[in-house]
């Protein structure tokens, strides 16, 4: 069993996944950078200095006990974190497509395989073996 597992792990499908899955991984970061340190501080420029972060419906205020501490936390909708999870997904979209259509147009061509000959049809074969069979 240990070598079956062993054979099963060595194989470059599992190896090139792990790395997928860590070269993903890094890959997320660096563009959830992006998005929240360089892209959302355009995006609040544009809308005003507007940060969707904050933006909230409170259902129920927070009830605080002795000395500041809260006994019940607020109960929100955060609404504002939803917005800039769309404007992240438009971002990200948008960077991949760009991303996409350059390497599209770095790809050659694919040219089509000339089509093969048209062989004799079934009739032409079928009065080809008729004439055989008179002779």
């Amino acid at each position: 069993m240990f070598k079956e597992f062993k054979k099963f792990i060595m194989t470059g499908n599992v190896i090139d996944l792990a790395v997928a899955v860590l070269l993903a991984g890094a890959v997320g970061l660096v563009v959830k950078g992006f998005v929240s340190d360089i892209m959302m501080p355009i995006v609040g420029q544009f809308s005003g200095g507007l940060n969707f972060e904050d933006m909230k419906i409170v259902l129920s205020a927070a009830v605080e006990a002795s000395e500041g501490v809260e006994a019940k936390p607020e109960n929100a909708i955060m609404y504002g974190r939803w917005i800039n999870s769309i404007i992240n997904l438009v971002i990200v979209g948008f960077v991949l497509f760009i991303i996409v259509k350059g390497y599209n147009k770095t790809k050659k061509p694919v040219e089509e395989a000339p089509a093969a000959p048209a062989g004799p049809s079934d009739n032409d074969l079928l009065t080809e073996i008729r004439d055989l069979l008179k002779k």
